[in-house]
């Protein structure tokens, strides 16, 4: 029972993150301290939720579902490995994107660049990883020696600022070795851009900050791409002319070679460019944060009458940071914090700052442990799975998709998406992990399985999370949100989506296919809206099984929209989704299959309604 129920918390929501199981206007601390009182403990636990539904694990109907379950999903497994076996004769036209496995007899398709990128540099990332935090422990045992006395369970403000002063310290230098590591003498560029971006924030008047950080950083990221990083031969190039030929005397071929010269030093990641879209959230959220914190009257703490060591997530994001905190050492440390430089997650300038002041109460060892042995077996299973279905060799090898039977493109489409969520799940939860260690506490990226979102709205919250949170305080809330009330609202409403999605898809990369991506996304959402208001549920509350079953078939609709959307967005394009529809459709068979399929997607949306309603049983409201 104990490997059990290790195995049970593994998978609890609290493990993944502690803002998953409480409330954000709740402060972690009296979590513990509820915890620790055991009569409060079962009384909690006793209480039932008199909005949720009595469980249906147990009934006919859901009997059901399991047996086709149990028959479905083997069978998916089953037809992408038959279609990635070597006896296909379709096998040689991807065979050369295979490399050799660790798996006996089997090859493993690492022909996706990110992930094999991620996965060649594991063992430096785990050993950075234990390396960080414990230059980070001789760094204050040797600069900022730590008195007998220790600091107090509730620290006093000096306290407090002593410890955010050798954190960010720590982390200012930290960085600045960081990036000439990275990207060598490209981490002046990336300090210039930083500097300019903060004189943005701290010389303007304050009506003109606004407007001038959004110009300046979305400038940023199309400078950065059409620029394709400011090589310095190409900026020599562009101030010498082109060098005379065969003149060694020439003093602009002289500055194009020495430019030249001074781009072979480009560090370990040469190409800076392409993770810097996540700095350039954390630029935009520094800028903000000061730019509200220069009204300070309704968000101090002491107005607020709440402990600063003991805030909520919510009082961390919404409290600004003391003014003398927006100093560039402390921008700096935030914007170049190494756990979460390259991938995220993202998290505001004023909770960082709040973290380093107060260590957080949610970073426990135990926790912690659980999330690393999480991300080990998170690993584990994307390594079997390349390991038998090559689905991403199939798709990257100009595939004649009229060879392959509609069940073949249905499930190689499907776990290809499936894929793309692992690799980009992967980089985020170990650099998370590496923050946790180091004392930061970041929100989760990934809530959901890809295969667990039913409703376009939800599937954008659980879908790199941290963003969408980003997306809310510093885009969606500022245009003033959405509401349906009336025709005009609705379409402001739809216009803020659009807007939003745009630079969702910008961020991602100035590409016409994203872009294609995120106004798809918000086209389909449209129905659901559209849905919700024609079916509201307050009018089907005595017909809740009714309300439910029409509630499914709209969701497997939802599920068909946000695959199509997303193979678009990440996938195989435009062009690639068309062929892979006509030949789902060239034959008879096809329509049987996506019949078959569609009642496959029924099924499983029923168990995420049932799921959703065992998480509000215990009074966890995910909202996705």
């Amino acid at each position: 029972m104990g490997v059990l129920s290790f195995f049970r918390k593994i998978y609890d929501l609290d493990t993944l993150d502690t803002r998953f199981t409480i409330s954000t206007s709740t402060p972690y601390k009296t979590v513990i301290e509820a915890r620790n009182d055991t009569s409060a403990s079962k009384e909690r636990a006793a209480k039932p939720n008199s909005k949720a539904h009595t469980s249906r694990w147990n009934t006919p109907e859901f009997y059901l579902y399991y047996l086709v379950l149990i028959l479905a999903i083997p069978y998916m497994f089953w037809v992408a490995y038959d279609a990635s076996r070597p006896t296909d004769p379709k096998y040689r036209k991807y065979q050369y994107l295979l490399t050799d496995g660790w798996i006996p007899g089997r090859k493993i398709d690492a022909s996706d660049a990110q992930y094999r990128t991620f996965r060649n540099n594991i063992p430096y990332m785990a050993a950075l990883l234990v390396f960080h935090p414990l230059l980070r422990r001789i760094y204050n045992a040797i600069v900022y020696p730590i008195k007998a006395t220790g600091q107090s369970a509730r620290p006093t403000p000096e306290e407090a600022d002593q410890r955010l002063n050798h954190r960010a310290s720590f982390d200012f230098g930290f960085a600045l070795l960081y990036l000439v590591a990275l990207h060598g003498v490209s981490a002046l560029k990336i300090l210039t851009i930083l500097y300019l971006n903060y004189q943005v924030a701290t010389t303007l008047p304050r009506k003109y900050i606004p407007v001038a950080t959004w110009v300046f950083n979305i400038g940023t990221l199309f400078a950065n791409e059409l620029c394709k990083g400011y090589k310095f031969g190409d900026i020599a190039l562009l101030i010498a002319g082109n060098p005379v030929q065969n003149n060694l005397l020439d003093s602009g071929s002289a500055l194009v070679s020495w430019g030249r010269w001074l781009d072979s030093f480009g560090g370990l990641m040469g190409r800076w460019e392409i993770l810097f879209n996540i700095t350039v959230l954390r630029l935009i959220s520094f800028n903000l944060d000061y730019y509200w914190s220069l009204d300070r009257r309704s968000y101090s703490p002491i107005e607020k009458q709440v402990d600063p060591a003991a805030l909520s997530e919510r009082d961390r994001v919404s409290i600004p940071a003391q003014a003398k905190d927006f100093s560039f050492r402390n921008y700096t440390a935030y914007a170049i914090y190494a756990p979460l430089y390259l991938t995220g997650p993202i998290i505001t300038f004023n909770d960082f700052i709040s973290q380093l002041r107060y260590k957080p109460a949610s970073i426990e060892t135990s926790r912690t442990i659980r999330y690393a042995v999480r991300f080990a077996l998170t690993l584990l299973a994307m390594e079997v799975i390349l390991h038998y279905d090559y689905v991403q060799a199939i798709s990257k090898a100009n595939p004649v998709w009229g060879e392959y039977t509609a069940a073949q493109l249905s499930l190689l489409s499907y776990f290809n998406l499936h894929l793309i969520w692992l690799k980009l799940l992967l980089p985020w939860r170990l650099f998370r992990l590496w923050s946790l260690v180091d004392g930061i506490d970041p929100p989760e990226n990934m809530i959901r399985c890809v295969s667990d979102n039913w409703s376009t709205l939800a599937f954008w919250r659980s879908w790199h999370r941290s963003f969408y949170r980003w997306s809310l305080r510093y885009i969606y809330v500022p245009l003033g949100g959405s509401s349906f009330r009336t025709a005009k609202d609705a379409a402001r409403s739809i216009l803020t989506y659009v807007l939003v999605f745009t630079f969702v898809a910008l961020w991602h990369d100035i590409q016409l296919r994203l872009l294609i991506w995120g106004w798809l996304v918000v086209f389909f959402m449209l129905p659901e809206m559209a849905a919700g208001f024609l079916f509201p549920k307050r009018k089907w509350e005595n017909r809740p099984t009714a309300y439910r079953m029409i509630c499914c078939v709209g969701a497997v609709a939802n599920v068909l929209m946000m695959m199509m959307a997303n193979l678009v967005g990440f996938a195989v394009g435009v062009d690639g989704l068309e062929r892979i529809i006509a030949g789902i459709f060239r034959d008879f068979s096809g329509f049987t299959f996506i019949v078959c399929a569609c009642l496959a997607l029924f099924v499983g949306v029923q168990v995420m309604f049932e799921i959703r309603e065992s998480e509000a049983r215990r009074g966890i409201n995910l909202k996705c």
